[in-house]
């Protein structure tokens, strides 16, 4: 993704004199993460596009989320995946196209990571849900992951 592409998805979420303006910037801030989660997150370059300093916004994610900008969006991005193994078909996809699908590159800290936050590894979680195909998930949306982002 090129920065016009990232200004374009900033100008979506506009900055209004009623909301909290940490709240404004945090939501833009995660909009364009999560835009396209097959690439690696970069803070500077969100930075950049955002026109704030890496320090204003590390203290607005801590104001309203508590962590830094990195580990909250990090923790969105592993439920994200951990929705995907729940709803895949172990037959058909892997653990690493998933995880490599939600800009993990490294592999090895995707599955530490995981196992920290849901407790099994993301093989086992794929297992159970190739044994369960036609079964619903629980789409995990970004308020959901305050309950295990501390564990990152």
């Amino acid at each position: 993704m090129n920065i016009y592409q990232w200004l374009a998805i900033a100008a979506e979420t506009p900055f209004t004199p009623d909301t909290d303006p940490c709240s404004d910037l945090v939501a833009q801030a995660e909009r364009l993460a999560l835009a396209h989660l097959d690439e690696p997150l970069h803070i500077s370059v969100l930075c950049r596009t955002l026109e704030v300093s890496e320090r204003t916004l590390r203290k607005a994610f801590h104001k309203i989320h508590g962590v830094t900008p990195c580990r909250h969006l990090r923790a969105v991005r592993l439920s994200q995946a951990r929705r995907a193994l729940l709803s895949a078909d172990g037959n058909s996809v892997t653990v690493t196209e998933i995880a490599t699908s939600f800009g993990f590159v490294e592999l090895g800290r995707f599955s530490v990571e995981y196992r920290k936050a849901f407790g099994e590894s993301p093989s086992h979680t794929l297992q159970r849900s190739a044994g369960r195909s036609g079964r619903t998930v629980t789409v995990w949306g970004l308020e959901d992951v305050a309950g295990f982002r501390n564990a990152l």
